[in-house]
């Protein structure tokens, strides 16, 4: 009979008791139980709670299916355990989990330690920061029914792990295509000129735009960063006619180039000029108008003092004329009246003296005395020579 069955003497058969009697003894003995009981009686225990008879059948038949019993239960708990701890897993940082329950989808889990029943959710991990890249390259048909060589690179990641798992089949042949589809329609719209030269980047931008409307249409949960066209040329077929091309532009935009500096150096140095000239022909007629009015407001003046005395200002101006005729004429040829040749007169020499001692007083220029002087001297010479020619004739 178990420890624990009804009617039975329990409390003296309880191998935990620690007043419980060891096999058949005396009910003082404190020693620990026997290891071998202390197991059958875990065994009964068990047999008892999956629903085993523990009594035993006479002549102890019955002790042979409770065994068997006990120890199925001890490998059913085994493998409950082992399924629930089957069921524990952990999601990176960098990841997202999908779940599945029986097939259909349940929810999505974040980073961190999950749990769910195994056998009954199926859990897809997909890396939702990893950059990823796909390269494309293909010969394509421009506006201007040109063929050129294209070559990009597509930078995607993941941005909806339900959408990328579920939605579709295989999102990246879907992105192959919608990557070709995209940039013929780009190329096709485009004039050759433009994709080979400073429309490459307007081009990726594009091509960008178009390719994630695709992908957004599909439910494919990609999300396009980046397109770079990586190289766009003409076919290798024709490159050589290409590079000759290409060449020619590059000599007219430099010649342009030079004709520009040229320009940009020679029209400001030309309007400078004839500004400059503009300038001095105001100058000019400010200086000239101003004269001509100077001069005639002396003559106004000189008229007025002419007409209150006549013979001081003849005189006058007699005398002013001949002091500029003389300033400026070293020689003088005097024709002597009825005389047979012409007199010389040296005013040079004769007024080199007096031209030293003005020039060393700080003065240059004949003054009118100095000219009355000379003039005199003139006309003395003059007579003399008459009266001589005159004795002569005699």
């Amino acid at each position: 009979m178990a420890w624990n069955e009804p009617g039975g003497n329990g409390k003296d058969q309880d191998p935990w008791n620690s007043g419980g009697r060891r096999g058949g003894g005396g009910g003082n003995d404190q020693g620990p139980p026997d290891l071998d009981e202390a197991l059958q009686k875990l065994q009964e225990k068990l047999n008892g709670i999956f629903g085993k008879s523990g009594g035993k059948g006479s002549g102890g038949s019955g002790s042979g299916p409770a065994s068997s019993g006990g120890f199925l239960g001890v490998i059913a708990l085994v493998l409950l355990i082992g399924w629930g701890v089957m069921g524990v897993y952990t999601v990176d940082q960098q990841e997202r989990g999908v779940v599945l329950r029986l097939g259909k989808y349940y929810e999505t889990v974040m980073p961190g330690l999950q749990w769910n029943p195994p056998l009954i959710d199926d859990v897809m991990t997909v890396n939702v920061t990893r950059v990823n890249a796909y390269d494309h390259r293909s010969l394509m048909l421009t506006e201007d029914e040109n063929i050129v060589d294209v070559s990009l690179t597509v930078q995607y990641v993941i941005a909806d792990p339900k959408a990328y798992k579920l939605k579709v089949r295989d999102p990246e042949v879907s992105l192959a295509h919608a990557s070709e589809s995209a940039l013929r329609h780009t190329v096709g719209g485009s004039e050759m000129n433009s994709i080979l030269t400073e429309g490459r980047e307007i081009l990726g931008t594009d091509v960008k735009t178009r390719l994630q409307s695709y992908m957004d249409a599909y439910q494919t949960g990609l999300r396009i960063t980046q397109v770079n066209v990586k190289e766009a040329k003409a076919p290798s077929q024709v490159q050589d006619a290409f590079d000759d091309v290409i060449k020619a532009r590059e000599d007219e935009q430099r010649s342009i180039n030079e004709s520009e500096s040229y320009r940009n150096g020679i029209v400001p140095e030309a309007r400078g000029i004839a500004q400059r000239m503009k300038e001095e022909a105001n100058g000019y007629r400010e200086r000239v108008v101003a004269q001509s009015e100077g001069d005639a407001n002396r003559f106004v003046a000189l008229l007025s003092e002419y007409k209150k005395a006549p013979e001081v200002t003849r005189e006058r101006l007699y005398l002013d004329a001949m002091e500029a005729v003389y300033s400026n004429n070293s020689k003088v040829l005097v024709d002597v009246e009825g005389g047979n040749n012409m007199m010389y007169l040296p005013l040079d020499k004769l007024t080199e003296g007096r031209q030293r001692s003005d020039i060393t007083g700080g003065s240059s220029r004949l003054s009118g005395n100095d000219l009355r002087e000379i003039t005199n001297q003139v006309v003395d010479q003059i007579r003399q020579r008459q009266q001589t020619n005159r004795r002569e004739a005699r």
